[in-house]
């Protein structure tokens, strides 16, 4: 009786070894979708990651550390509209790089003057050359990919990815890697639309390299991205760049956003896709509420009546724009919007009011 019981009944090792194998056959299997779906989703997987991972219950902290920190760079000039906002900018990095959810490694101002400026001792700057004078036909943005070509060659750069960002972008919310292996994470606009320019892709995205969907809706800011695919993107970016703006049917056509397509028909001519990141940044006064985004980018002006209505395009009875500070740095304790204005534009003045607040000797440094 006894030698048939154990030959009906699984010994304990045994069922251990099965439980084992079953478990890395399921582990294996759910690992081999998420890959699929990852690969195939685009965005969808970066809101929806941490869903399926199949390691329950992992801490935050433990997902965070699977990917790298990313080295803060942002291209500049030493011109005083460059200056202030540079300075604005990484006053709220130094403020935010140590909170918890960050990623942020160290930061560099790509400086494309050609010379210091008074602000080496205040930012860590590394100085490039700018293209031969005329190159950039008065578009000055044309030196953006050429400074990241020179600073990726020259420079000692320790972290493994790069979050490429611009003077005019405010921290405000711990910015954690949002890049997924080789695979770069950017910001979608909505007026880069490449399918609506096939005509004038095709120049320098021929057929023969895939659809034109391939092309992101995306500049080179902001993204983060693998220090060694932008190695093997920049010089393409810079070419492209130069191709576009020397076609006058393609310059007229993309105007002050060339120099983005430029950096999403370099990426693809080179197979890289990016994870598409609504969160990445908000842009008022077009959106309302900061939330969960990580940058605010204020390129558009914010105008508005006394009783908080947006007069977009209209000098409003309160406004902030960064073009109004041109040729010298904006006051401090800039005054706050009307009652009505929506949080996210109130959230920005009060921002730079606490930068220009603290740091020193905010209004008097000029350029050079």
């Amino acid at each position: 009786m006894i030698g048939r019981k154990n030959t009906g009944r699984a010994s304990p090792v045994l069922l251990v070894l099965l439980a084992l194998g079953f478990f890395f056959a399921s582990y294996n299997f759910l690992s081999i979708v998420i890959h699929n779906k990852a690969s195939n989703s685009g965005s969808w997987v970066a809101d929806r990651l941490d869903w399926f991972d199949p390691i329950i219950g992992i801490p935050e902290k433990m997902k965070r550390s699977r990917n790298s920190k990313f080295h803060v760079a942002l291209t500049a000039t030493d011109a005083s509209y460059s200056q202030w906002q540079c300075r604005i900018m990484h006053y709220w990095y130094k403020k935010v790089k140590e909170m918890p959810g960050s990623d942020m490694g160290e930061f560099t101002r790509i400086l494309h003057s050609g010379s210091p400026d008074k602000l080496m001792e205040e930012i860590p700057t590394f100085v490039v050359d700018p293209l031969p004078e005329g190159l950039d036909r008065g578009y000055v943005v044309l030196n953006r990919p050429w400074a990241f070509v020179q600073w990726l060659e020259k420079a000692k750069i320790e972290e493994e990815y790069i979050l490429m960002a611009e003077p005019d972008h405010i921290f405000v919310n711990p910015l954690p890697n949002l890049a997924d292996g080789i695979q770069p994470a950017g910001f979608p606009f909505f007026y880069i639309k490449p399918a609506e320019h096939e005509k004038i892709i095709r120049k320098f995205y021929p057929e023969e390299n895939g659809p034109v969907a391939d092309i992101d809706p995306i500049g080179n800011s902001p993204v983060i991205i693998k220090k060694s695919s932008l190695e093997e993107i920049a010089p393409t970016w810079v070419n492209v760049s130069l191709r576009m703006k020397d076609d006058p049917e393609t310059d007229k056509a993309f105007g002050w956003v060339l120099e983005m397509y430029a950096y999403a028909v370099a990426s693809a001519l080179h197979d890289v896709r990016h994870i598409l990141r609504k969160d990445f940044m908000l842009q008022p006064p077009w959106d309302l509420n900061v939330g969960k985004k990580f940058i605010i980018h204020y390129t558009y002006g914010c105008d508005y009546n006394s009783k908080g209505v947006l007069t977009y395009g209209k000098v409003g009875e309160w406004r902030f724009d960064k073009r109004s500070y041109l040729t010298g740095p904006p006051p401090r304790n800039l005054s706050l919007p009307p009652p009505g204005v929506p949080e996210s534009v109130v959230r920005l003045v009060k921002m730079v009011n606490e930068a220009t607040s603290n740091i020193p000797g905010w209004e008097t440094l000029t350029s050079g």
